[in-house]
């Protein structure tokens, strides 16, 4: 006896449940999303192999931008009303010491501190502002009595994560105005911020990595 034949039918698969489901996905990525902001001072720093990460706590950071102008931030708000305490009484500035320990950074000489601080948010930008003096021809570099004052906040204390953030095209002269004013306060230690990139393949840091090499970072 011949075997019965079922019918054949076409499978039909209901994709509206998905459909919202990935439009529920695709909604909740747009609202949750948080795009980078716009960075106040413009760098883009040259690349290393290094693999170190910055430290993000109790840091000091100086900034170079192409143009050669320097900028000054540190994380530490106790460290900053210090500061803003000393230049009141040493240069009688009139600073609004909690703007100072709220400001993400400096840029301006210490006769401008005061407008600088009453500035909006969207003003504080790098390419707005004039950057702290470094001329050492005129003898009129500013770093050196931040620096100092940074020393003076840190009362003895060591900094341990002192960097020094260079764009890509910045002027020499401006990094080695920032240098004589580390070393007449006896900071001999920093760290460049640098891009990091992948170990060139073939080269001797590859080598010596490939082969388990203890390489100081």
């Amino acid at each position: 006896m011949g075997r019965a034949k079922l019918p054949r039918k076409s499978t039909a698969v209901d994709m509206t449940a998905m459909c919202d489901v990935a439009f529920l996905l695709l909604a909740f990525f747009i609202l949750t999303t948080k795009f980078k902001p716009e960075e106040a001072i413009t760098v883009v720093t040259p690349n290393s192999v290094s693999a170190k990460p910055a430290e993000e706590k109790d840091f000091v950071i100086v900034t170079i931008d192409a143009t050669g102008k320097v900028f000054l931030s540190m994380d530490d708000e106790e460290k900053k009303e210090y500061i803003a305490n000393s230049l009141n009484q040493t240069k009688n500035l009139g600073l609004d010491v909690n703007a100072f320990k709220k400001a993400s950074f400096f840029g301006t000489p210490f006769s401008s501190l005061k407008s600088y601080l009453a500035l909006e948010d969207n003003q504080r930008k790098g390419a707005l502002l004039p950057g702290i003096p470094i001329d050492t021809v005129k003898g009129n570099n500013e770093m050196i009595e931040w620096m100092q004052l940074i020393a003076t906040a840190y009362q003895g204390l060591k900094l341990r994560n002192l960097y020094v953030k260079g764009d890509n095209n910045s002027k020499y002269p401006s990094f080695e105005a920032v240098i004589e004013a580390f070393k007449k306060n006896d900071f001999m230690k920093f760290q460049m911020i640098t891009n990091p990139e992948a170990v060139p393949v073939g080269s001797e840091y590859f080598k010596l990595k490939d082969q388990g090499g203890n390489i100081e970072e």
